[in-house]
């Protein structure tokens, strides 16, 4: 496979290593506030995947082909000396538990936040906000805020529209998306997927769960278990789906707990 040129920031230089991996319509730069609090213990790479922030775009968006990337990526520079701590959320925890099942060498503690390995047929309010983003006239749009007034109808939210808005972009020639919305939005069903692994992982495995969100089900539990037998569940209170940011405290003593414990040897 032709290395992908995958854009990450890397904070600290000390202690254990993290890899973040954030959800669609993300960029590493999500967890900024996330890896400076675990400084110094720890040094954390974030990471834009690919079709995402700074990084390179492809023609396809599948989980294999994906993680196999973010794998020969970490394998060349971060994680070139011994596995790494992985932290994915939403769509980046599903290339962390592919990453984990498929590329083991390269994960020491593996870290999902609020979704489940589960085949979906439905893309749910993520085929809403790309057609919202994709109807925007980028042509009519002077400065931030005229994107603003245009996606507020369609996505009133002021903190979800105020994350989907991080991917839009100043050039010369006016204001552009940085994230891969077309391809994106024809990868929803593959995105809402999982794929088929005959495989276990049988290092330590924390799944963080919001309260208030439902994108994992008591249904899931049985498959969690039988492909991460060393699993801990936690439900982070009055969290929900983007848990991180509704709750960063207890998100980052979670991994802090979780990460440094003996008893999870």
């Amino acid at each position: 496979m032709e290395q992908t040129q995958i854009h990450a920031t890397q904070i600290g230089d000390e202690g254990a290593r993290i890899v973040f991996l954030h959800g669609l319509f993300g960029q590493g730069k999500n967890f900024t506030r996330i890896a400076k609090a675990l400084t110094p213990q720890y040094t954390s790479l974030l990471v834009d995947l690919p079709n995402h922030g700074r990084s390179e775009w492809t023609d396809r968006v599948d989980y294999i082909d994906l993680t196999d990337r973010v794998a020969q990526f970490l394998r060349s520079g971060f994680a070139a000396d011994s596995p790494v701590h992985v932290v994915g959320h939403s769509m980046g925890g599903k290339v962390a538990m592919v990453l984990a099942l498929r590329h083991p060498q390269v994960v020491d503690r593996l870290v999902v936040a609020d979704i489940a390995p589960r085949h979906s047929e439905s893309a749910g309010q993520f085929e809403h906000l790309l057609d919202s983003l994709k109807s925007l006239e980028l042509s009519s749009i002077r400065r931030r805020g005229d994107a603003d007034d245009q996606l507020r109808p369609l996505v009133p939210d002021d903190a979800v529209r105020g994350f989907l808005l991080q991917n839009l972009r100043s050039s010369p020639d006016g204001f552009r998306w940085q994230a891969n919305l077309d391809l994106l939005r024809d990868s929803l069903i593959p995105i809402a997927g999982f794929p088929q692994i005959e495989a276990t992982f049988d290092h330590p495995v924390l799944w963080l769960a919001g309260e208030r969100s439902d994108y994992i089900t008591d249904a899931d539990r049985p498959e969690m278990e039988r492909l991460f037998p060393r699993m801990t569940y936690v439900v982070i209170k009055n969290a929900g789906h983007w848990l991180h940011s509704d709750q960063p405290e207890a998100f980052t003593s979670a991994l802090r707990v979780f990460l440094s414990t003996q008893r999870w040897q």
